[in-house]
């Protein structure tokens, strides 16, 4: 069936009876950094602080009586979730939403504020949606899908429809944040009906590129596993009808970074003052990588802001994150000589360059080895030339800025060695973040080994992360290994690791 059936649809759908009309930014100061005009769908100023609002409230109208009379439940990792309760708080429905347990709090509780009865359920929307499913079939409620259902991706459709008749000049691309798929299928079907000379862009993070994996195989796929930082965007199989519509529709995937859908969040509020969650900022994420493939200038580009919903403490491990997401900090690994006056002459050699973090503790020896954070301009442009300046005065230098276990745990740990410590190895753990998952890792791992090195950080991201060291002997570690492929975390040995070895490793 051809996706011109959503046209009328769209055109039909009474979403603003909740909904408002959101304006269009034009991101001035992004727009002369990349000398392109870029502007912002601002959905990140509905009523739910979310594009979602449009869908759920469409589909949620059509009810019958008797549907209406007996329920509704559904399964959101958020935004479908608050968009959802207050359609049913509108349209005098009780509402049941199953959310992950990773959900930001600020969302679960502005679903409750609106009177619906939420259950915490599983670390991924797939999860919450299977539980979902069940309570449709056992209680006989009616299931309000987020995103793979055809009144709901009209709804979401009527973002373009807006878009289009907001915004007149030539437009060369849209850039769309991806998730199910809801808001690619609903916007594309419009656009490319009404202007197919404008590229439609989906834009995913790296560690849940379902359409991507799905346009790339011309079937959809279910992904093993996805992150979980943006988790607005993070499921495992695109929807049924919008891979329908995107095989037809859409011209292009690019995948973006945690680090580069952080540097996002900072372009929007640099040019808003506004906050968007990492699902909201995914889209401005893609635009700038676009732009750079490209080498693109004086082009309309637009985004669609989807989402503000983000936990405020989230707010540390985003803004930590930025400076590298931006390319605009090295991090190195620098060996000075454990004598006075090296690091005054150390920070003379970097002339006007701004320091943004310096690790040291003295250790025994003739060297001193130091963790040091510097501010480079935007795009990483100055960072091969600082590593050759620095070699060329003498200084041993390692360039850390690409290394994860230094980025989230080194630079928390610089201190000095430990002395005998031996059969150590090194490993680092992902899992999950929320409450008592720290207590269950450790419980599973029991004590047949002895720890001998333990960092954890709860920052507000969405995943724990473990960087610990084990004495194991040389004929155990097998068995060590077989120990953590039962338990599921996931791990990597990083007993080799440069900057373990640098500034952790015991002599």
């Amino acid at each position: 069936m051809s996706v011109n059936r959503y046209i009328k649809k769209i055109l039909d759908a009474r979403v603003y009876d909740v909904a408002i009309e959101t304006p269009i930014t034009h991101a001035e100061t992004l727009s002369k950094r990349f000398n392109n005009q870029i502007h912002l769908k601002r959905e990140d100023l509905q009523p739910v602080f979310s594009f979602k609002l449009r869908g759920a409230y469409n589909r949620a109208r059509q009810l019958t009586p008797e549907q209406r009379k007996k329920g509704i439940i559904a399964a959101s990792a958020g935004n479908h979730a608050q968009g959802l309760a207050l359609a049913a708080q509108k349209l005098g429905i009780e509402a049941t939403i199953v959310m992950p347990t990773t959900t930001p709090e600020i969302k679960v509780n502005s679903v409750r504020a609106k009177g619906a009865h939420v259950i915490l359920i599983g670390d991924a929307f797939d999860e919450a949606s299977a539980y979902a499913l069940q309570q449709v079939e056992e209680k006989g409620l009616t299931y309000i899908p987020p995103y793979d259902d055809e009144d709901v991706i009209a709804g979401q459709g009527t973002v373009a429809m807006e878009i289009l008749m907001q915004f007149t000049a030539p437009l060369a691309a849209i850039f769309i944040p991806v998730g199910g798929g809801g808001l690619i299928a609903g916007m594309a079907a419009y656009i490319k009906f009404v202007r197919p000379e404008i590229k439609i862009i989906g834009v995913e993070p790296e560690d849940a590129a379902s359409l991507k994996a799905a346009l790339e195989a011309d079937e959809r796929v279910v992904l093993d596993e996805v992150g979980i930082f943006a988790e607005g965007v993070a499921v495992k199989q695109i929807g049924k009808l919008p891979f329908e519509v995107a095989r037809e529709c859409v011209d292009e995937v690019i995948t973006v970074t945690t680090d580069e859908i952080c540097a996002g969040i900072k372009d929007i509020f640099d040019d808003t003052r506004s906050i968007a969650e990492p699902a909201g900022a995914v889209g401005i994420a893609g635009l700038k990588k676009y732009i750079e493939r490209e080498g693109l200038s004086g082009a309309n580009l637009m985004t669609v802001v989807s989402g503000a919903n983000v936990n405020f403490d989230r707010l540390r491990y985003i803004s930590e994150r930025t400076e590298i997401g931006e390319k605009r900090e090295a991090i190195l690994a620098v060996t000075l000589p454990e004598k006075p006056g090296s690091y005054q002459q150390f920070i003379h050699s970097l002339k006007d360059r701004n320091v943004t973090e310096f690790n040291y503790r003295y250790a025994e020896g003739c060297d001193a080895q130091i963790f040091v954070g510097l501010q480079i301009p935007y795009g990483g442009a100055g960072r091969e030339v600082l590593l050759e300046e620095l070699r060329s005065l003498g200084y041993p230098v390692v360039d850390l800025t690409d290394n994860e276990i230094a980025k989230i745990h080194i630079r928390h740990m610089v201190g000095g060695r430990a002395q005998g410590v031996g059969d150590e190895q090194v490993y680092r753990f992902e899992f999950p973040e929320r409450p008592g998952a720290l207590m269950s890792f450790l419980n599973s791992l029991g004590t047949k080994w002895n720890i001998s090195m333990f960092h954890y950080r709860n920052h507000g991201a969405a995943y724990s992360r473990v960087f610990m060291g084990v004495q194991i002997e040389d004929h155990e570690i097998s068995a060590f290994t077989a120990m953590l492929d039962q338990i599921g975390f996931r791990y990597w040995n990083e007993t080799n690791n440069e900057a373990y070895q640098l500034f952790l490793r015991s002599h």
